[in-house]
């Protein structure tokens, strides 16, 4: 039964890894998003549209779904600094 709650224990803690980097490709994929549109329409395109506020929506669910899973808050306390900073920029 001990080596049964060791492997179930490892494949916890892999998952919750999984998650923790799946979140951190969707944040960058966001950003990417943002910057090939500034590249390609300007500055002033994603001031006039509802991406950045809805970008900042996405993240903050990603960083919340992130939280369910990591094994402790400060896990995720750089990446969330990080993410949520960004798109105030």
């Amino acid at each position: 039964m001990s080596e049964q709650i060791s492997i179930l224990l490892y494949i916890k803690n892999m998952l919750a890894d999984l998650i923790y980097i799946n979140g951190i490709v969707a944040t960058e994929l966001i950003k990417v998003t943002e910057n090939t549109a500034t590249i390609r329409r300007g500055e002033e395109f994603l001031s006039k549209t509802t991406c950045l506020a809805e970008h900042t929506q996405l993240n903050t669910q990603i960083i919340e779904i992130l939280k369910k899973y990591q094994k402790s808050p400060e896990d995720l306390a750089g990446l969330a600094s990080h993410v949520l900073k960004d798109n105030k920029e």
